[in-house]
C-alpha cells in the first residue's frame, strides 16, 4: 500500500507561517559597515567563513552550485568548497555527473553560501574552467578515505537499480581506497569558478539588510551597495 502523506496543504501553510527566521535565541545579526570592506572580495569572504565557523555554523563550507544545461534548464545542488584564492573558488565532481555535463556545455555557474547563525549570505557568479587531471587527483588524495571511496564508486547521477547494488559497489570502493590511497578516479575533476561578481548580504533585525556587491571590471574590482 502506498504511503499517504500526513500533511495537507493547509497544514503545510500553517507550518511555514509558524517557522521563525533569525530568532534572537540562535542568530546574532552583527553590524556590517561596507565602508570598512576590503577592495577585493576574497579577504571578506575568508573572514566571514571563519566567523561562521567560530559561531558554530554547521558545515560553513557547504554551498549551493547552480548550473544550466545546453537547453537553458537550471539545476542546483549542495556541495563543499574545496578552496579559494585570487583566481577563483574551487570544487570537485565527476566530469560525467549531471553538473559536470552542464559545465561542459555551458561553463558558467553561480555559488551561494548561507550562514543563518549570522544572517549572512555570499553569492558568487562567473565562468568555470576544469583544472588539469593531475590537480583533480591531487585534490582527491588530500581528502578523506571516504571521499576517495565515493569517487571510486563513480556513476554519479546515473540510474540506480537498487540500494543493494549501491552497497556492493561502495563496499568494493572502500576496500580499494583503504588498500590504495593513491588509486585514480579518472572522471573526478577539480573545477574553478572565476568570479565576475561577488555579493555579501548581512541581515538586519529591522529589515534594513546590507548588500555589498563586488563586480570585476577591466580596471579591477568595483564596489556598490544594493537595495535589500
Amino acid at each position: 500500500m502506498a504511503h499517504e502523506a500526513s500533511e495537507t496543504p493547509g497544514e503545510l501553510d500553517g507550518l511555514l507561517r509558524s517557522l521563525k527566521v533569525w530568532s534572537p535565541d540562535t542568530t546574532e545579526l552583527r553590524p556590517f559597515d561596507p565602508d570598512t570592506a576590503p577592495p577585493t572580495p576574497l579577504p571578506l569572504f575568508t573572514a566571514w567563513l571563519a566567523e561562521a565557523a567560530r559561531a558554530g555554523q554547521p558545515e560553513p563550507h557547504a554551498m549551493s552550485l547552480a548550473t544550466v544545461d545546453e537547453e537553458g534548464r537550471p539545476d542546483v545542488r549542495v556541495l563543499l568548497l574545496h578552496g579559494a584564492d585570487a583566481d577563483g573558488w574551487t570544487f570537485g565532481t565527476h566530469a560525467t555527473s549531471r553538473k559536470g555535463r552542464d559545465l561542459a556545455g555551458n561553463p558558467y555557474a553561480a555559488l551561494a553560501f548561507y550562514w543563518p547563525l549570522l544572517g549572512r549570505q555570499v553569492r558568487v557568479r562567473g565562468p568555470v574552467t576544469a583544472a588539469p587531471a593531475e590537480a583533480g587527483q591531487d585534490d582527491l588524495r588530500a581528502r578523506s578515505t571516504g571521499a576517495l571511496a565515493a569517487a571510486l564508486t563513480g556513476r554519479q547521477s546515473e540510474d540506480l537499480g537498487s540500494l543493494d547494488e549501491l552497497r556492493r559497489a561502495s563496499e568494493a570502493a572502500w576496500e580499494q581506497a583503504r588498500e590504495d590511497p593513491s588509486a585514480p578516479a579518472p572522471t573526478w575533476t577539480l573545477y574553478r569558478l572565476h568570479p565576475r561578481s561577488v555579493e555579501f548580504f548581512q541581515g538586519d533585525p529591522d529589515r534594513r539588510h546590507v548588500r555589498l556587491a563586488y563586480r570585476r571590471t577591466e580596471f579591477g574590482w568595483e564596489r556598490r551597495l544594493l537595495w535589500p
